[in-house]
């Protein structure tokens, strides 16, 4: 099903019953379908909503070039046209980052928060990304300068090319020029200031080896979220949620409450 939430079209898929149930958002790069081992678990307690994020999935893209507010603010608009004002949110990682703006900006539409490997942070440049990306800026200087000349006929295009193959990330690489925009907003958005006004009691969930999202990330939130606590899945890595699959079920139907007792969830199958 979809429908229009801040100008984008919008799919989402629910499961089970019991309003407001729970909201699961994925990660950059994903879609709904990797949500699919814990929607039908948790289904089995309550209303579970996904939503593909504008640009993945079966989603239309952004109308324009989004920044991380923007995504927060389509999912705020899901919420309401859904009617699930306080539900809880599963998210994993661009889907973490949603969900602290969310939390801090509508603290009124959401219940508690269970996040993987939640992005938003942004570390300190080591002296190597640092060189890298000086060669990057002067190599495009270079390319540009041949743009000015007018002389080179598609050289200059094909040197940025290459040099976004080279220098750009793998989510970044992935993508057409136009969705390129709203990457780089995505990613250069900083939570931290917002991660104070975070009011919802949240759970974080973190890869040991996590590579993306380093584990000091998740330690530097529990200690600027009010009511957070951390948990590390050991081994597990940007996608520990699913490689831990078991553990992670179980830790995150304790802090909803939803084992058949209320509390305690019952084994998995």
């Amino acid at each position: 099903m979809v429908l229009t939430a801040h100008g984008a079209g919008v799919y989402y898929e629910q499961h089970g019953e019991g309003k407001p149930g729970v909201l699961l958002l994925h990660g950059w790069g994903c879609s709904t379908a990797l949500w699919k081992p814990v929607a039908e678990r948790l289904a089995k307690r309550a209303l579970v909503t996904a939503i593909d994020f504008p640009g993945h999935g079966k989603s239309a893209r952004p109308p324009d070039p989004w920044d991380a507010r923007d995504y927060m603010e389509a999912t705020a608009d899901v919420i309401r046209a859904l009617g699930i004002q306080g539900c809880d949110i599963i998210g994993h990682s661009h889907g973490g980052r949603v969900a602290l703006l969310l939390a801090a900006a509508h603290p009124e539409l959401v219940g508690k928060l269970a996040l993987a490997g939640a992005a938003g942070l942004r570390a300190e440049p080591s002296k190597a990304m640092k060189r890298r990306a000086g060669a990057y800026r002067r190599l495009r200087g270079v390319s540009e300068a041949f743009d000015r000349l007018k002389i080179f006929g598609p050289l200059p295009e094909k040197m940025r090319e290459a040099l976004r193959k080279q220098y750009g990330s793998r989510d970044y690489n992935a993508l057409d020029a136009e969705m390129r925009k709203t990457f780089v907003k995505v990613v250069n958005f900083d939570v931290e200031p917002y991660l104070p006004k975070v009011q919802a009691p949240t759970l974080l969930l973190w890869g040991s080896e996590d590579a993306e999202t380093p584990l000091w990330m998740g330690r530097r939130m529990e200690s600027l979220i009010p009511d957070a606590g951390l948990v590390v899945l050991e081994g597990g890595s940007h996608y520990a949620y699913l490689e831990k699959l078991p553990e992670f079920l179980r830790v995150v139907e304790c802090f909803l409450g939803m084992g058949e007792d209320g509390g305690t969830p019952s084994p998995l199958p």
